[in-house]
């Protein structure tokens, strides 16, 4: 097992640093790496289970996801974001099961597929999984509220569709449960899963304020993503709106009254970790979980049941974007058409299939389709979301960026040849006179490379903040590295060491939050 897990994480890194050059969503080119090693049998992977992804992938994913998303942006955004979460997900549910149902019938696939079935399918496949998307709108410049709809939507999505999907595997297994029963079960769990997370972060959120210790207060946030899980399952009710909650509290409340600026940017590069961890292992995880030659032999339910999904859930985002019309959270057509595509299907999907009692009618059928539609949904879907955001104008075209990461590259190799050509007159390789020529031809090169960044920027903006913002955060990491050093030298004691690294850490977050207007400006 331990060989596996190196082998995994070795993996991982090997599609990670690939990813750079081949230009394709990180996640994406692991599931495309589980399905060519599993096909190969290179490697025996541990398996997807229910209780792997419950105990181990499912707690710290969401919690990462909901500790760095801002509670003011997303209340800005609260009455999208519910409603394409809770109503649109039970929407999309049985659009999805009253879709799949009659075409599954007409072709076949199986003897007696019924309503209840498609319910039971459609309900465990309607949490999207947009990492990779989430991914690629940060590389690509997408507007942020964009991102914030869909990262919000995903985080309380998961909850509704896991809610649902208990409480119709528990009516089509022969659970009594009238429709008013049904609602007040849904409510009684989300609400029941909702205060025990917040509980659960509110308390966390009180010790860190009475501790300055960056490893105890990773500590505390990990009980606060794994502790109000398992406690909210225990009893019954939603670990995964338990856990988004707590992290919700412990990023937006713990984080500004407790922490440190050192310690929040500790806590949140150990969770940054973590997600990229378990992101990694749980989509190779995928790939190796799925048979390739089943997925071909069963390509017409698997077809079927991808296009419910797609045309449920693309009937539900018109739906909810034309209601929002006449308010202040009305969503644009093209963030509609982002929204719809981007609604990638993953781990979750797999697992709850994977947990279907044996003997569930058409339990394998089910499984099919759901590795079909999540594998799908993951490579055409992810390969094609950057091509769809700059054919709706949404980010800037690829040529820009490639121009202007073009000329920078230039005008530092000009640069340090321009250096290099100095230190060899200084060190007497060449005489000052001869070289005249050539530190002439390199100045002209730089100033026609800068000129043409210069009307870069004026057509693309972002270059431009962009570039203000790595050079601020470069000259600050300059000087939290010289800080350490003069500590290192005996320079500096500690009490001083402490109060400057403070300082520094206090301005970094303050850039990475957008509120750092000036390089110079002060901690206070």
């Amino acid at each position: 097992m331990h060989f596996e897990i190196v082998t995994l994480f070795s993996v991982a890194t090997a599609v990670a640093l690939a990813v750079r050059w081949l230009k394709v969503p990180y996640t994406v080119a692991l599931v495309v790496t589980g399905l060519v090693l599993g096909a190969a049998h290179a490697l025996e992977p541990p398996n997807l289970t229910k209780e792997l992804l419950y105990a181990v992938f499912l707690p710290g994913l969401l919690f990462e996801a909901a500790f760095h998303l801002e509670f003011r942006k997303f209340w800005q955004n609260k009455l999208a974001i519910h409603s394409l979460a809770v109503p649109g997900v039970a929407a999309a549910v049985a659009l999805t099961a009253v879709m799949l149902t009659p075409v599954a019938n007409a072709l076949h696939f199986v003897d007696g597929f019924e309503l209840r079935h498609g319910l039971v399918f459609a309900a465990l496949i309607a949490a999207t999984d947009p990492i990779a998307v989430v991914a690629l709108f940060k590389s690509l410049g997408a507007p942020k509220r964009l991102a914030i709809l869909m990262e919000g939507e995903s985080l309380l999505n998961d909850g509704t569709a896991v809610v649902a999907f208990t409480l119709i595997l528990g009516i089509v297994t022969g659970r009594k449960l009238s429709p008013v029963g049904a609602l007040m079960d849904f409510i009684k769990v989300v609400g029941m899963g909702t205060l025990i997370g917040v509980t659960f972060g509110f308390a966390i959120s009180k010790v860190i304020q009475t501790v300055d210790d960056p490893m105890i207060e990773i500590t505390l946030t990990t009980i606060a993503a794994y502790g109000s899980f398992v406690t909210a399952e225990y009893f019954h009710y939603s670990g995964v709106i338990a856990t988004v909650a707590a992290g919700m509290l412990c990023g937006n409340y713990g984080a500004h009254t407790g922490m440190s600026p050192s310690t929040r940017i500790a806590v949140e590069s150990f969770w940054e970790y973590v997600a990229f961890a378990l992101n990694s292992m749980v989509f190779l995880l995928i790939g190796f979980t799925v048979s390739i030659e089943a997925l071909v032999a069963s390509w017409k339910p698997i077809l079927a049941a991808y296009l419910a999904v797609t045309l449920g859930r693309a009937a539900v985002i018109a739906g909810v974007s034309l209601l929002l019309r006449p308010s202040r959270e009305q969503i644009p057509w093209s963030w509609s058409t982002v929204l719809m595509w981007g609604g990638l299907r993953g781990g979750l999907s797999m697992v709850l299939v994977l947990g279907l009692p044996p003997h569930f009618p058409h339990a394998e059928l089910l499984r099919t389709m759901t590795f079909g539609v999540v594998i799908i949904s993951i490579l055409v879907q992810g390969l094609t979301m950057a091509p769809l955001l700059r054919r709706l104008g949404l980010v800037g075209s690829r040529e820009d960026r490639l121009a202007y990461e073009r000329e920078r590259g230039l005008v530092r190799a000009k640069r340090a040849a321009l250096s290099a050509l100095q230190q060899m007159v200084h060190d007497g390789t060449v005489q000052a006179d001869l070289v005249e020529p050539i530190r002439a031809e390199y100045q002209r090169h730089i100033a026609e490379a800068e000129q043409r960044i210069s009307e870069l920027h004026l057509q693309a903006q972002q270059l431009r903040e962009e570039e203000l913002h790595a050079a601020r955060r470069h000259l600050l990491l300059i000087e939290k590295d010289t800080i350490l050093a003069a500590y290192h030298k005996g320079f500096i004691g500690q009490d001083a060491l402490n109060q400057l690294l403070q300082d520094v850490d206090a301005r970094l977050f303050r850039l990475e939050a957008g509120e750092e207007t000036s390089l110079t400006a002060s901690s206070e």
